[in-house]
């Protein structure tokens, strides 16, 4: 992610993944929490769809 664009794009992205409650995803360093019951590889999947890269980081 380079620009605030980027932030909402992803954030729309969680949010409409289902079982999810509340994500937070900050530019810097690049990285989202997400609160909620939602699969771990439907939120990666999610974010992939919106053309950028994603990992679970514990």
């Amino acid at each position: 992610m380079t620009c605030n664009h980027c932030v909402k794009n992803a954030s729309r992205a969680l949010e409409s993944t289902e079982g999810v409650e509340v994500v937070e995803v900050r530019l810097e360093p690049g990285s989202a929490t997400v609160n909620g019951m939602a699969d771990v590889a439907q939120l990666i999947a999610a974010v992939k769809g919106a053309g950028y890269e994603a990992e679970l980081i514990s």
